[in-house]
């Protein structure tokens, strides 16, 4: 399969995983840019709005664990693996608010992990990576930080 096809396969798949489950509809997340190990998404502030006129913090960490759910389900999609990914643990800084719309960009902490993860599950049936994601301010500034274990098991 030319890879430029296989690449927009995996992102609409991941895009129907978005929209088949509900609460992560609700987010209106939006797919911008995936490649060497980074994936951006958006949500609109007016779906994700708090009674401050800011984003919904829930909103922000659902959309970081999103996002780098999806790295690694995209990572072993492009590598031909199937698994089932999980978060493990998590954890969350919020450091500034948000007024405009959620934008975040997850990438892997050690970037050998995103290169073995297949080779490891295919391997040992069960692989993981901690991962991060930011929430960007259109200034470049960092709102929130995240910080996130997964694991992929195999499918049999």
């Amino acid at each position: 399969m030319d890879a430029l096809v296989k690449h927009a396969s995996a992102l609409a798949e991941l895009n129907g995983h978005f929209l088949g489950m509900p609460p992560v509809a609700a987010l209106q997340p939006e797919i911008l840019e995936w490649h060497d190990g980074l994936l951006r998404l958006r949500a609109p502030l007016a779906a994700n709005v708090n009674d401050k006129g800011c984003a919904f913090g829930g909103s922000m960490v659902s959309l970081m664990t999103i996002a780098a759910w999806g790295l690694v389900s995209l990572v072993l999609a492009d590598a031909g693996a199937s698994a089932e990914v999980y978060v493990a643990d998590s954890q969350v800084r919020y450091l500034k608010p948000v007024f405009q719309d959620i934008e975040v960009e997850a990438k892997f902490d050690d970037d050998g992990d995103r290169l073995t993860l297949a080779e490891t599950l295919t391997r040992q049936g069960r692989a993981g990576a901690r991962l991060r994601v930011r929430t960007l301010l259109v200034d470049g500034a960092v709102a929130a930080t995240f910080s996130g274990r997964f694991v992929a098991i195999g499918k049999s």
